[in-house]
This record gives C-alpha cells, sequence and structure tokens, in this order.
C-alpha cells in the first residue's frame, strides 16, 4: 500500500486525489467537510475526537490477525485519558515462525529512521531512487514518522538476529491547524496485512492528540476506497488538489 510521491522526481500524477479526515466517523454520511471553523470551539473538538476515538489495539487487531476491517469504538472515561499520547513504540504482533525463530513487529513514531533502510524499502516499492541527503531533510522536516520494523529472535536466545524496516508513513504539518500525510509504504511481502491500516490510524489518533484536525493525504486512484474506509472524503466539497510545476520551454 503506498500513497504520495515526494520522493519521486516527477510531478504527482493527475490522477491523485485530494482526501480530506472527517473529525467524527458518525459524521461521515451527514458532512462532508469538517474544517477550521470548528478549531475554535474546544467542547466542540473534545466530543468530536471522543466520538472518534477507537480502541487502537483492538481495531489493529480486528485488521491485522482477524482480517476484519470492522472498527470497534470505545468511550473514554475522561478527556485526559482521551488526549494521553500513544506509546512511542510498542509490540504491535509477535509469532513464531516455523523453524522456531520469533518474530516481532514493531510500532515506532519517537525514533529514527534510517536513512539506508528507507531507500532500500523504496527500492522494493519501485519508487525512484532520491538523493540520500534529500531523504534525510524530508524525514527531520516531517511534523512525525511512523515506522514499522521486523525483529527476529532465534528461540532461547535474548540477542535480535535480524531488524528491518517494513513499514514506514510521515506527516508534515504547521504545528497548528493542519497536517499532511505522505509516503505510506510497506514492505510487499508484508502487505495485506492490515499494516498499511494500522500506519495510518496511529497518524491520525498522533495528530488529534496534539489538536490539528485538519487531515489531508493526496491518493492515487486506486486506493481511494482504502482511504475513505479510514475516513476520508475524496474532493470535500469541491476542493480539487492542485499541482504547480515549472513548464518545460523550446
Amino acid at each position: 500500500m503506498i500513497i504520495g510521491n515526494v520522493f519521486s522526481p516527477f510531478p504527482p500524477p493527475a490522477a491523485a486525489t485530494l482526501c480530506q479526515f472527517h473529525h467524527s466517523i458518525a459524521s461521515v454520511s451527514r458532512r462532508q467537510l469538517w474544517g477550521l471553523h470548528n478549531l475554535n470551539n474546544t467542547g466542540s473538538r473534545n466530543a468530536n475526537i471522543s466520538r472518534l476515538k477507537a480502541s487502537f489495539w483492538e481495531s489493529i487487531r480486528s485488521g491485522f490477525i482477524k482480517n476484519n476491517t470492522m472498527q470497534v469504538i470505545e468511550s473514554p472515561s475522561t478527556i485526559q485519558e482521551e488526549v494521553e499520547m500513544l506509546p512511542d513504540e510498542f509490540v504491535l504482533v509477535e509469532k513464531t515462525l516455523p523453524d522456531g525463530v520469533v518474530e516481532q513487529i514493531i510500532f515506532s513514531s519517537g525514533g529514527d529512521v534510517d536513512v539506508y533502510d528507507l531507500q532500500a524499502l523504496c527500492d522494493k516499492v519501485g519508487w525512484p531512487r532520491r538523493p540520500l541527503s534529500k531523504l534525510a531533510a524530508a524525514l527531520r522536516n516531517s511534523y512525525t514518522v511512523a515506522a514499522l520494523h521486523s525483529i527476529r529472535k532465534s528461540a532461547g536466545e535474548e540477542r535480535n538476529d535480524e531488524k528491518k524496516l517494513i513499514g514506514m508513513a510521515r506527516a508534515t504539518s504547521d504545528h497548528a491547524f493542519n497536517a499532511t500525510i505522505w509516503d505510506v509504504l510497506v514492505d510487499p511481502s508484508y502487505q495485506g496485512q492490515g499494516l498499511g491500516k494500522a500506519l495510518i490510524e496511529k497518524l491520525i489518533r498522533t495528530l488529534l492528540q496534539r489538536d490539528i484536525g485538519n487531515i489531508t493525504l493526496f491518493a492515487d486512484s486506486q486506493v481511494v476506497e482504502f482511504y475513505q474506509n479510514l475516513g476520508f472524503e475524496p474532493d470535500p466539497e469541491g476542493i480539487k488538489g492542485m499541482f504547480w510545476y515549472p513548464r518545460l520551454t523550446g
């Protein structure tokens, strides 16, 4: 699952669609856009975030383990509990492989992503190569970066035999009102297991917890439905994503 193309030397494709995230899952069928007009209404904002709050663990497990896309909604006991930050790193899934090796999928958002590992992952999904300095700058200037690593341990040993980057997504932001999600990519050998969904849900919850409620992304036409199922609305109220790039002359 890949969207966005910030690492590509080419402009975004004309088929890319602007998608905007809704604060309240329950409101998707009634409203097309929740925008800046809600940001000054603290009570309304908190209520919307409360309605959005899903059991992160249950939604991930239902999509990743049970192959079930249904989201389980829970009612938080307090607003303080609602805005508490999720862990920067935790074990998403642990399983024992046929050869006895234990594999853990680690979800992290507080650490650095190795630029060489990222370039290797981009190669696997077929993205054009970019200078390492630009990859590093893109990561450094992101508002938040979520990553998935696979760690494999031999049975009975504490030592990590292998750790590799298998997924990443990032968001840029003005740190106040708006954020845009970019570069959602998952190692092809791990696709189809709900990891792309996990990355997006983590980013959304992180942004909402930081009081950023206007969340957008650009999606290729073949993944629009995927993002709609996560609460994004394509072209809300007719708003279109527009791109500028230098015109070739001569």
